[in-house]
């Protein structure tokens, strides 16, 4: 991929972490705005998603060490790296989305799927056979 706009630790680091374009419109929303405070309903309300998937892609933030789950109730989400490095991992990441949208969205539509999505295509396959 010599060609491809977006350099390779930023293309490394969205291929090994990054899962679906609402992940990662979440991470440059809560980057760009560090002190803000985001419950689940705010964040699916501002990322044009439904409320269960705005809770995936809040844990999944904090399961990759960018965010922090706080409060009880509401829990919210606020963006704090967890190791030295990460914030600046992020802030390229979001520049070349903001540089090369098409490239890096694409480059998260052509990631192969997970393995319970596979395990999912599997069944449905194997359930139309037997029909």
């Amino acid at each position: 991929m010599a060609n491809f706009p977006v350099p390779t630790d930023v293309r490394e680091y969205i291929t090994d972490n990054i899962d679906s374009v609402a992940e990662l419109e979440a991470l440059v929303l809560l980057r760009r705005d560090p002190e803000v405070e985001w419950t689940t309903s705010a964040l699916a309300e501002r990322l044009y998603i439904g409320l269960e998937q705005a809770g995936q892609v809040a844990l999944k933030l904090c399961s990759l060490g960018v965010t922090v789950e706080k409060g009880v109730d509401p829990v919210t989400y606020q963006y704090r790296p967890a190791r030295p490095g990460l914030d600046a991992m992020v802030g390229e990441v979001v520049e070349a989305y903001s540089k090369y949208l098409i490239p890096v969205t694409n480059l998260i539509h052509s990631k192969p799927q997970t393995r319970v999505q596979q395990f999912a295509e599997a069944f449905k396959l194997r359930k139309q056979e037997d029909d």
